[in-house]
């Protein structure tokens, strides 16, 4: 995966849209407990038996990571420490955590020298690396994403994170806060005059002159999120099932016509690909967003792929933007 595409969520195939996952759509069913010990079923059906909630826990994606963060457990171990970083900044990282490699492929060295109690990966990680660090310790996955489903998945995500934690009460403070958070962001959009106002959500990255588009597309989180604020969204292509993305390129926004152009970008991964790749682009300069100065740059560290901390983050970001 190149610098351009590192920033985005670890998956098998080709990066934009092709998207392979081992895990299901329905709700995980529900835990046993005998004394401490826990039973957790994963997003697998696998069924992972703990000793009690875990304590000592690695994350393998950074959405796991957050919600780890998010329920009050510091993990020790995280895949690439720096991206994080700079990509998700709604809950940081403290105290001594130890970098464990790469997304799509963590250390088994270095994660089994953490003697951790769990693993919590995403079924975007190859299963040839579930298999070896299931040997470390126990491992449940999490669904990443599911185009069907993605409010309720994240939902989903961190409740079961929860319950290997024991952290199940901070996980319904923090999942009613945020859907709490979502209502007061629609009244505000809707106080502004924004209900039903058309936005086109998306980032890109630049090689050379040409600019690469990805929209977030019906099914995608970040358009579940602008639909529950009452945005409507003008893409019209279809995305991956997994993610709800697409691909296109700055001929492609010409298909959006009059809406506000929302997008997100990082310093870390090589700039600005709309206001600096595109300033001096024919096609960009002509498009009815453009002219009206309808576009929107989010801050940098919200993570498009995480769960209640960066969803919240986004919705604050999103309503200065367009209301402020």
């Amino acid at each position: 995966m190149t610098t351009k595409h590192w920033a985005w969520p670890v998956i098998v195939g080709t990066a934009a849209i092709t998207l392979v996952g081992c895990g299901t759509s329905e709700a995980p069913a529900e835990d046993s407990a005998s004394g401490s010990a826990l039973t957790i079923t994963d997003a697998r059906g696998k069924k992972v038996t703990l000793d009690g909630p875990a304590k000592r826990v690695v994350g393998t994606e950074w959405n796991v990571v957050e919600s780890l963060v998010t329920l009050g457990v510091d993990p020790v171990g995280v895949a690439d420490v720096k991206g994080y970083t700079a990509y998700d900044t709604a809950a940081p990282l403290t105290g001594d955590v130890k970098d464990i490699g790469t997304r799509g492929e963590p250390s088994v060295d270095t994660v089994a020298a953490l003697e951790p109690d769990l693993i919590v990966a995403t079924d975007d990680l190859p299963a040839s690396a579930v298999t070896q660090l299931s040997k470390v310790a126990p491992l449940i996955v999490v669904r990443a994403a599911d185009a069907g489903r993605q409010i309720e998945q994240m939902t989903d995500n961190v409740n079961l994170i929860a319950k290997a934690t024991g952290t199940e009460d901070r996980a319904r403070t923090e999942i009613a806060a945020f859907r709490e958070k979502i209502a007061q962001g629609r009244k505000e959009l809707a106080a502004a005059g924004l209900d039903g106002e058309k936005v086109a959500f998306a980032d890109g990255w630049q090689e050379g002159s040409q600019v690469s588009v990805r929209p977030y597309v019906k099914g995608s989180l970040i358009t579940d999120i602008n639909t529950e604020l009452g945005l409507v969204s003008p893409w019209t292509m279809k995305g991956d099932k997994g993610y709800g993305l697409a691909a296109t390129d700055v001929e492609g926004l010409t298909k959006i016509g009059d809406a506000q152009f929302v997008y997100i970008a990082n310093t870390a991964d090589n700039g600005d690909p709309f206001a600096e790749g595109l300033k001096d682009n024919a096609v960009w300069k002509s498009l009815p967003f453009v002219k009206k100065d309808n576009v929107h740059r989010l801050p940098d560290g919200i993570w498009m792929f995480g769960g209640t901390a960066s969803m919240s983050q986004y919705v604050d970001a999103l309503v200065d933007a367009l209301a402020p």
